[in-house]
């Protein structure tokens, strides 16, 4: 299994501000931080999130609500995403706007990281 390390996320996000404008900056690295550790907690030695499509969705959850940045919370979640599952040779087909319906529904509550995780596999190239 391919992770990204917090280094990725931040030079990650650095260029995606960069092309797509914004605010570059850090409001809180712990809260990044946590986002990318969340997806790997256990419990009585049993790891929460098993398999990677429940890592992903973890950490995109997490990436959009903890605001670990002052600008492009949403854009890096969804981005993280698409290279978390390329990374590990996950494919999945999709257009711009359900990607955008994506990151506005997890960011306005509607969406968790159960149906963020459903969202992939229906996505998920067969």
């Amino acid at each position: 299994m391919e992770m990204v390390t917090i280094s990725d996320i931040l030079l990650f996000h650095k260029r995606i501000i960069k092309e797509t404008g914004g605010s570059d900056g850090i409001r809180d690295i712990g809260l990044i931080d946590s986002s990318l550790n969340r997806a790997f907690q256990t419990f009585n030695r049993t790891e929460l999130h098993p398999d990677i499509i429940e890592k992903t969705a973890v950490i995109t959850y997490s990436l959009i609500n903890n605001h670990g940045f002052i600008d492009g919370n949403k854009r890096i979640g969804i981005a993280t995403m698409l290279l978390i599952l390329k990374q590990n040779n996950i494919k999945i087909e999709y257009t711009q706007k359900e990607l955008v319906q994506l990151g506005l529904g997890i960011a306005e509550g509607l969406i968790d990281e159960k149906e963020i995780k459903n969202w992939i596999e229906q996505h998920r190239e067969r």
